[in-house]
C-alpha cells in the first residue's frame, strides 16, 4: 500500500498566456553493463489513455516551485526519486485531455528537466494505472507516444547526457 497520494483536480492550476503550464523530468540512470562501459537508460512510464510510453509530467501548482512540481509528478507517475541535474527546455503542444475554462484550446508549455534517479519505490500512487520501463535513448524515442517528448529526448537530453565522463564513477546498476 501506498502513503503516497497523488493531487488531482485543476484548482491550483498555473496558466500563462492562454497555456497551461506543465513540469516533467526525464529520469535516467547509468547501467554498468560489462564492467567497463556504462548505457544511459531512461525511465519511461505507460499512459493511461492510450499506446506507447511518455516521462512523467503534469500541471504546475500555485504552491510549489517548477522543480518541485516535476520531482512530485515523478513521484506521482514514475515512483522514483532522484536529483534534477540539468534543465532540458521549454517545450510547447497541445492537449485534447487539457482542455479547460482556463485553457479552451488545450495550449500547454512544459519545463522539462533531467532527473538522474536515486531510488525506485516500491509502491507509489499511480501503481495500479502505470506501468515504468527503464529504455535506451534509442528505445525510448521509438516508443515514445508525443512528438514533443521524442524532440526533448532526442535532440536534447540525450546531447547533454549521453557521454560518461570516465572521472566520474557513476553505476546506479546496484541501486533500487
Amino acid at each position: 500500500m501506498c502513503d503516497l497520494v497523488a493531487r488531482t483536480g485543476r484548482h491550483q492550476q498555473r496558466y500563462e498566456g492562454g497555456r497551461r503550464l506543465i513540469a516533467g523530468c526525464i529520469p535516467f540512470r547509468y547501467r554498468n553493463c560489462d564492467g567497463k562501459n556504462k548505457v544511459l537508460e531512461v525511465l519511461m512510464i505507460s499512459s493511461q489513455s492510450g499506446p506507447g510510453l511518455l516521462f512523467p509530467k503534469g500541471g504546475w501548482e500555485n504552491d510549489e516551485t517548477v522543480e518541485e512540481a516535476a520531482k512530485r509528478e515523478a513521484i506521482e507517475e514514475a515512483g522514483v526519486r532522484g536529483d534534477l541535474v540539468g534543465f532540458i527546455g521549454f517545450y510547447q503542444f497541445k492537449s485534447k485531455s487539457n482542455q479547460d475554462e482556463f485553457c479552451p484550446d488545450g495550449l500547454c508549455k512544459a519545463s522539462v528537466f533531467a532527473m538522474h534517479v536515486k531510488e525506485e519505490l516500491s509502491a507509489w500512487p499511480e501503481q495500479s494505472t502505470r506501468r515504468r520501463t527503464w529504455l535506451t535513448v534509442d528505445q525510448a524515442v521509438d516508443q515514445c507516444r508525443y512528438p514533443w517528448m521524442q524532440e526533448a529526448l532526442e535532440k536534447d537530453f540525450a546531447k547533454m547526457y549521453s557521454v560518461v565522463d570516465d572521472s566520474e564513477e557513476r553505476d546506479d546498476s546496484e541501486e533500487k
